[in-house]
């Protein structure tokens, strides 16, 4: 009895100290939070005020009130992560901060959470080495995948008994590392993602021994080696990714028990032998990826019998025999590609049975017979390419007319027959290609209802009759290929509708008349009419851009003038002389003209320059400013001369300073006032004047969320002044090269887009189109949001202007062509656009010392990416190697957009197509690349969640997958030499 007195004593005593400890704690933990709010800026956290701490969004705590989790991830959170988390909260047992902008080393202090359980922080910008890990002992989950760690690579990892979930993906700064033996330690491990995380030498037997596997990715590495045939002893793996390494040897048989594997991929390694018939019969497989390989033999016809498949891509290996017959007759198949084989036979007929196949892929390979009928009713399918076979027989109606398809590919086969009216339901066709096949008949009118046509080409084939005139009803028509046909009548003057055509060949053929004059409108294009039987007169425009080989082979063409390169093919046409002459006559009635009137505006300048001179100061004129609105304005010219003094200049360049005004307001506008040209050269007063001219015509008319807006022009005696919007985070320039701000790649694909959409409004939708002539980063202004605008257009041309004899522009961005021929054309600023991809890319200047002398970026790229190491070494090393499929994307656009020879170049809206394609943040992806491996799985504590291969991933990754030999590294460096 007196024990229990005494133990109600000692409670009654230590009941105010437990009350005392808790409130402590309590205290220590609310202060945590207000820390977090003074490292870490965003709206997200600004629901944290007033109210009790358990009450925070992203925090929940246990029934004693204490802080268990915190997560804060993606919550668009910028700044630093404070030290000592578990000081303040130290019964945290979950703690996610991914997907913001954090900023710095790892928090080291983290090490001490030794109640943590979950530690994920994904797709940061930390940097650093990482520390010894062990000491969290209760981990569970640990996500540090898609960041910038450096040195080596923490082993202690391995000490974490408890783990189940291990991500380091995508961290390619860290050492050279192997897998140690001793990583069976973790028993309790389901999931294992070490891809792109520098790992090399071979995958250790002893891996068959972690038996709670379910997800094992292992590629972007540089693993050598056999595939350990101990991993068919990891019955429960759902998943296995070894793409993208330097494996050797056979696929071995034993994977065949891994009955629960979901998902194969070991494609671009150096795998030999055959495909196993025991992977083929796997219950469950829906994805089957071995591209790139090595493999020899037969498909497996077991594989016919799979009711999961859904992903088949066995392109570019030494596959032979015929495909099983009865391939997807029972499996919902989005993508197929078997291309790049030596497959012969006939090509599979039920592959649309499940009715979702997305890419059906069977170029070059020996399939010979008919399409099957089936495909036909292949109405979801988007990409259909079986070019480069020996197939033949008709092409049905019913192919041609599929309402998703996107390219139809039937090139260098011997299919014959004719293209039926039915290409007119083909709604979503960008690209039909048929050439060198036997194809006969006309061309139907019906092809202009396919109105997203991009590219056609039926050369080399047996049609005849008229070129349908409805073509020129397809406005986003960039080639047309109609070389080595019957065609007959006259060119159809509709051609001159195609503003967006830069190729166009109808040579080869049967064609009679003249030639449109209205062609011209096409130039300076790629156009080739050579081999016909035309008659007449060529247009002017033609030989004076060159153009004469174009129409050789035509006996019954004359010239009206003899070129200056004395060609002969063509006689001059009679009555030329009169024709001259009165010709002569116009230009000199003309010329007087224009003497007349040039003496009355140069009397009327030198009376106001003596007024001018007058003056006492350009600053107390400004009553005498005329002002032009093109825009609404909430100010007064009084106002902005006020405040144009020193202290608010921002840069001066050649023309003149540039102003950052403060209005009252409330406003900031930007104000370039050119330099007074009273002292001026006759010449570069000329030219100065040129220069205001255009940026005020320019700027005045147009309108565009990407160009610059000009507010107004104000003019006087001897200044003029251009008020802009204001852009607050400066140029690209600044932002790239001069450590002004840090862009993520993200930021820098929304600026190249922003860029290549104001572009191809100069373009493509001006009439007539605008070249800006000056495209290069300090021309690309950023708004507070990072959106750019293109500015500068002091040099900027209206396509159809007079020739000019002034290379304009900036080193390191001009086309080769317009530096020897002074002519500008659009496809001018679509290099120099090119060149701007490549700094957001690199990081570089266009010209730099490394690149050797005399020497640029464009020299520098083509020699990097002729090994796989060097294309990934021109990236810029301050981005997130997550990326680097992204931006390996752009890469390939920025070497089109640079080719030497101008008519290879695409358009400006071709190239915002291709760079929307590329987006990084687009979940369906562009067709081409490889996706990174699974940065987007997610997962709980304890439960596996998201392995399941589910039918909409698969989609994006057929739309990730297929294809990928045209965007390989290799492609780079063929583009590069083509270029």
């Amino acid at each position: 009895m007196g024990f229990h007195y005494i133990f109600i004593f000692y409670l009654v005593l230590l009941l105010p100290l437990i009350s005392s400890s808790y409130e402590a704690s309590m205290a220590d933990q609310a202060e945590f939070f207000p820390l977090m709010k003074n490292s870490l800026t965003g709206s997200f956290l600004n629901d944290w005020d007033d109210k009790p701490v358990c009450n925070y969004k992203g925090v929940i705590c246990d029934q004693e009130g204490y802080v268990v989790k915190i997560d804060i991830s993606g919550q668009g959170l910028f700044g630093h992560f404070p030290e000592n988390v578990c000081s303040f909260v130290p019964r945290l047992r979950s703690l996610s901060f991914g997907y913001n902008k954090i900023h710095g080393d790892f928090p080291q202090s983290i090490t001490n959470c030794s109640f943590l359980e979950q530690l994920n922080i994904t797709h940061t910008n930390l940097t650093g080495t990482l520390p010894d890990l062990s000491p969290m002992k209760s981990l569970k989950l640990l996500d540090l995948s898609s960041n910038f760690f450096t040195g080596a690579f923490p082993m202690s990892f391995i000490n974490l008994v408890n783990l189940e979930i291990v991500n380091f993906n995508e961290n390619a700064g860290f050492d050279m590392w192997r897998l140690p033996e001793n990583i069976t330690k973790l028993v309790k491990l389901k999931s294992m993602i070490l891809s792109t995380c520098k790992v090399s030498g071979t995958i250790p037997k002893s891996i068959g021994n972690m038996t709670s596997l379910v997800d094992l990715e292992l590629s972007g590495n540089y693993l050598v080696g056999p595939v350990p045939r101990e991993i068919g002893l990891l019955k429960n793996l759902q998943s296995l990714e070894l793409y993208y390494n330097q494996l050797v040897g056979g696929i071995p048989e034993e994977l065949g028990n891994l009955t629960e594997l979901t998902d194969l991929d070991m494609s671009v390694n150096r795998l030999t032998g055959k495909l196993p018939e025991s992977v083929c019969r796997l219950p469950k497989l829906q994805v089957l990826q071995l591209y790139n390989n090595s493999l020899t033999g037969e498909i497996p016809v077991v594989l016919e019998n799979s009711t999961t498949l859904t992903m088949l891509s066995l392109y570019d290996n030494y596959l032979t025999g015929q495909v099983p017959r009865n391939l997807g007759r029972s499996s919902p198949l989005i993508l197929i590609d078997l291309s790049e084989n030596r497959l012969t036979g006939e090509l599979p007929a039920e592959v649309c049975n499940g009715g979702k196949l997305l890419y059906f892929l069977a170029l070059g390979n020996m399939f010979s017979g008919k399409l099957p009928e089936s495909y036909g009713k292949c109405v979801s399918i988007i990409r259909f390419r079986v070019n480069c076979n020996r197939l033949e027989g008709n092409i049905s109606e019913s192919i041609l007319g599929l309402p998703s398809v996107s390219i139809i590919d039937l090139s260098y086969n011997f299919l014959n027959g004719s293209i039926t009216k039915s290409i007119g339901n083909a709604r979503n066709l960008s690209e039909l290609f048929l050439q060198n096949n036997r194809i006969s008949g006309v061309v139907p009118r019906e092809v202009s209802i396919a109105f997203n046509l991009v590219k056609i080409d039926l050369s080399n084939n047996l049609l005849f009759g008229p070129i349908p005139s409805e073509i020129g009803n397809l406005k986003k028509l960039n080639l047309l290929l109609l070389q080595g046909n019957q065609l007959t009548s006259s060119i159809p003057d509709s051609l001159s509708s195609l503003k967006s055509l830069n190729v166009l060949d109808l040579s080869r053929n049967l064609l009679t008349g003249g030639i449109p004059e209205t062609l011209t409108d096409l130039l300076p294009n790629s156009m080739n009419f050579s081999n016909n039987l035309l008659s007449g007169a060529i247009p002017v425009s033609f030989i004076k851009g060159g153009e004469l080989e174009s129409f050789t082979g035509n006996t019954k063409l004359c010239v009206p003038v003899l070129p200056k390169s004395g060609n002969q093919h063509f006689p001059v046409c009679s009555e030329t002389y009169s024709k001259k002459r009165i010709n002569f006559l116009w230009v000199i009635g003309v010329s007087i003209a224009i003497l007349f009137i040039g003496g009355i505006v140069f009397l009327k300048c030198n009376r106001e320059t003596d007024v001018a001179e007058h003056e006492e100061t350009w600053a107390f004129s400004y009553f005498s400013y005329n002002m032009k609105r093109f825009h609404h304005v909430s100010f007064n010219q009084h106002e902005i001369i006020k405040s144009m003094i020193d202290k608010n200049i921002v840069g001066h360049g050649g023309s003149g300073m540039v102003y950052k005004i403060d209005l009252s307001n409330g406003e900031v506008i930007a104000v370039k006032r050119f330099w007074s040209q009273n002292h001026k050269q006759k010449d570069e007063k000329k030219l100065m004047e040129k220069e205001l001219k255009s940026e005020i015509e320019t700027l005045g008319n147009i309108r565009h969320k990407n160009i610059i807006k000009l507010y107004c022009y104000l003019s006087s005696c001897n200044c003029n002044l251009l008020v802009y919007e204001y852009m607050p985070n400066g140029s690209l320039w600044d932002a790239l090269h001069n450590g002004k701000c840090a862009l993520d790649w993200p930021t820098r694909h929304q600026i190249a887009v922003g860029v290549a959409k104001g572009l191809a409004y100069l373009h493509h939708d001006l009439v007539p189109s605008i070249i800006h002539r000056d495209v290069k980063s300090t021309n690309i202004l950023l708004d507070r949001n990072f959106q750019p605008k293109v500015a500068d257009f002091g040099l900027a041309k209206v396509l159809n202007d007079s020739n000019t004899t002034i290379i304009a522009g900036t080193y390191g961005y001009i086309a080769p062509e317009y530096a020897y021929s002074s002519k500008a054309t659009t496809k001018c600023d679509v290099y120099s656009f090119g060149v701007v991809l490549m700094e957001l890319i690199t990081g570089k200047k266009p010209v730099e010392a490394e690149f050797g002398e005399n020497k640029n970026i464009i020299y520098w790229i083509s020699k990097k990416v002729e090994t796989k190491e060097g294309a990934v070494e021109i990236l810029d090393k301050k981005l997130s190697g997550f990326f680097k499929d992204d931006m390996i994307k752009v890469l390939r656009i920025a070497i089109l957009c640079t080719c030497r020879i101008a008519t290879l170049r695409p358009s400006m809206n071709e190239v915002v197509q291709l760079l929307i394609q590329a987006d990084p943040c687009r979940l369906d992806g562009i067709i081409g690349e490889k996706p990174a491996a699974t940065p987007h799985r997610q997962f709980t504590a304890g439960k596996l969640r998201g392995v399941e291969v589910s039918s909409s991933k698969n989609e994006r990754r057929a739309q990730a997958v297929v294809e990928s030999r045209f965007s390989s590294l290799f492609i780079l460096s063929t583009l590069i030499n083509c270029c």
